[in-house]
């Protein structure tokens, strides 16, 4: 755990805990060339800005063809709000409390039902399940085998976002993508196209075809939701159940809370524990400095959501205290930069949360639950993310 004494505080002893500030620290680092931002104000100006494009993680190479069968995540400007808008109703607020919720119940129910029967799991394991088939019902994949579905998923997502190489070993990962993008469209996308045509449903997957877009933009959709929406999400869960596991107090705060009130916890969580520690953006206009000087148009920035989440200019006193209680004394609504801010901001922020909030209220009330092997915590530089692995849960076994 890292542990770090900073100045004192009048609240609380503002000890810094924050389990991936060390690994993070090491590897984030901006795109080369970008002005590292790590001030809110500044930050802000540059996310909000309607001059600001996506940059990075490929988006300059994503922005090809016809906008309309381009993913919302890699349109700018027009073009971004005009698809933000009709895909907003599969991740409004309101869809996600009249449809997603049952879909999130149900799935939590099924999982760790499996986990009272064996008595123990890997916690990494179950929580990729459940986002695997959370964003699954969100974009129609579900007219094939469930565990057969995330195996195929898991490798695709894990080929996708593997660091690029050259010479013949970046040849071998760039047919290893293609054979495993190949097979998830074959048996998982394709049968979910077939039943869409003949019987649509209020999902992703009907709205593409109902737009004409071609296959591999359906595909590309797919894999840019399941990146967004099951990895980060997987993260998530693991570090505030970590949080929950160490901390009695917030976990019977947590339990005891209603959903405004456990939604405070996660997102304070999610404050000092960013999944994404870096968005870029490319501004095309002048942005003024932290030091009052002014940057001139066409830059590239690095937004460094850590560093701001922190600062005591956006989110008050005793910075690195987990107070649940901060955003209603500050007066923000809890994200911060955590789902970035401004036009980019993420989409499924909402299902991200209600996901992790219902599983979590579940795990943390099954008998007997243990926490038997706290998390290795490894950086993924393609996503400027921790990642979280062999967490393992036990708990009472349930009767045979």
């Amino acid at each position: 755990m890292n542990e770090t004494a900073v100045p004192e505080c009048p609240v609380y002893d503002n000890v810094d805990r924050r389990k991936s500030a060390r690994i993070a620290i090491e590897n984030t680092t901006p795109d080369e060339g970008a002005h590292w931002v790590k001030k809110p104000g500044v930050a802000r100006r540059v996310l909000r800005s309607p001059a600001a494009r996506q940059a990075g993680a490929g988006a300059e190479l994503m922005r090809q063809g016809n906008p309309e069968h381009t993913s919302v995540f890699f349109l700018d400007g027009e073009e971004h709000s005009n698809k933000r808008r009709k895909v907003h109703r599969f991740l409004s607020p309101k869809t996600v409390s009249e449809q997603h919720f049952q879909v999130m119940t149900d799935i939590t129910a099924q999982l760790l039902q499996e986990f009272q029967q064996s008595g123990r799991a890997h916690l990494e394991d179950l929580s990729f399940r459940l986002a695997i088939e959370v964003v699954g019902e969100i974009l129609g994949l579900t007219n094939s085998d469930e565990a057969a579905r995330a195996r195929r998923i898991q490798k695709v997502l894990s080929a996708s976002i593997s660091k690029g190489r050259s010479g013949l070993p970046g040849l071998l990962l760039n047919l290893k993508r293609a054979v495993y993008a190949y097979n998830f469209f074959l048996r998982d996308v394709r049968p979910a196209m077939k039943a869409r045509r003949k019987a649509p449903k209020n999902d992703a997957i009907s709205f593409f075809i109902e737009e004409n877009y071609p296959t591999r933009a359906i595909i590309i959709e797919c894999l840019t939701y399941g990146t967004a929406g099951m990895l980060t999400t997987r993260e998530f869960i693991l570090m505030v159940a970590w949080y929950l596991f160490e901390d009695q107090a917030l976990r019977e705060r947590f339990l005891a809370g209603d959903v405004n009130d456990q939604l405070a916890i996660l997102m304070e969580i999610l404050r000092l524990e960013p999944v994404a520690a870096m968005v870029h953006r490319r501004v095309d206009e002048p942005v003024e400095d932290v030091d009052g000087t002014t940057v001139p148009a066409g830059e590239l920035y690095g937004i460094d959501i850590r560093a701001a989440n922190v600062d005591e200019e956006m989110v008050g006193e005793c910075p690195f205290a987990l107070d649940p209680d901060r955003a209603r004394r500050v007066g923000n609504v809890g994200r911060y930069l955590s789902f970035s801010d401004g036009p980019h901001s993420c989409p499924g922020s909402q299902v991200a949360l209600h996901e992790t909030r219902i599983f979590l209220d579940q795990l943390f009330r099954i008998p007997g639950l243990r926490l038997e092997r706290e998390p290795d915590i490894s950086w993924n530089a393609q996503l400027k993310s921790y990642e979280l692995r062999n967490v393992v849960v036990s708990c009472d076994r349930l009767p045979q």
